[in-house]
């Protein structure tokens, strides 16, 4: 599902246009040259997940194009064409042919739909997508109504309430987050069922560092939610002068009350909007419909 811009309706073709020509997009950007895209070939062993024209020689991974269709589309463009983005294609397409794999195709970039990247002012880091069936949806820590709220999402729950009086509520679907601004983002985006980790260094890492690094480059005042060393390592990167980093442990039961920062009592919610008004931003509406 697109969620729509809280900019007034343009044309969706001039506004993309606009804000692609707008952006200050890096040497690391450039397409490549046309002799590091390796052609793929337009027979029967083509994959419903990505493909070439032939007219360009351009790769295609139609998972991303048929399902990302905002600024990310536009943004993105370059990074899909370097030579990693065909492998982890490939990869993906061929573990959906053999195995179960965790959150399904057309969910597999709800991150960016739901959050176009003109209206992000909050990113979330996880892992990688819940492994369980029926649980991930292409949102970091949330999971599909009707599936049991995950012991992580239950600990910030619990701190949602401590510091802003926020009390849980039975479902764990996060979406209405991402809709006000809040990029909840996988560093892997893809797992196989029942596997954790099972989709790591295959490229997506790659793939959501170049999602970060646009971020910090062409944007300011963004808040860095890092919970736990992982998310905070993947963002070293981020310019400290232009964003701001709340950082706290893991809210896994495991170290939600450990380290010198720990994720119960760090108040990163209110933290976090106390920010956000203080450059004139509208706070995150963190209270969840039932």
């Amino acid at each position: 599902m697109s969620i729509k811009s809280f900019f007034a309706p343009v044309n969706s073709q001039q506004k993309k246009t606009s804000l692609k020509h707008s952006l200050d997009l890096k040497e690391d950007d450039a397409t490549l040259p046309s002799n590091e895209i390796k052609k793929v070939k337009t027979d029967t062993s083509i994959t419903s997940s990505s493909k070439s024209t032939n007219s360009s020689d351009k790769f295609i991974w139609t998972s991303f194009s048929d399902n990302v269709s905002n600024t990310w589309s536009d943004l993105l463009e370059s990074e899909i064409q370097k030579p990693y983005i065909k492998k982890l294609a490939e990869f993906v397409d061929n573990e959906r042919k053999t195995k179960i794999i965790f959150p399904p195709e057309d969910k597999m970039f709800s991150a960016l739909n739901y959050c176009n990247f003109e209206d992000v002012k909050v990113v979330i880091i996880g892992q990688d997508p819940y492994h369980g069936p029926g649980q991930a949806h292409g949102l970091c820590f949330s999971v599909q109504r009707g599936i049991q709220v995950p012991p992580s999402l239950r600990n910030i729950y619990k701190e949602l309430n401590s510091d802003l009086n926020i009390p849980p509520v039975k479902h764990g679907y996060l979406e209405e987050w991402s809709q006000q601004g809040v990029l909840m983002l996988n560093a892997c985006m893809t797992v196989r069922k029942g596997e954790a980790n099972s989709h790591q260094n295959k490229g997506w890492e790659l793939f959501t560092d170049a999602i970060i690094n646009k971020l910090s480059k062409n944007n300011t005042g963004l808040i860095f939610l890092l919970w736990g060393k992982p998310a905070q390592k993947k963002c070293q990167s981020i310019n400290r002068s232009k964003h701001k980093i709340i950082t706290s442990s893991h809210p896994s039961p495991l170290g939600a009350t450990k380290t010198n920062e720990p994720f119960i009592g760090s108040k990163c919610f209110s933290r976090c909007n106390q920010e956000l008004i203080r450059m004139n931003k509208e706070p995150i509406n963190w209270k969840l419909s039932p």
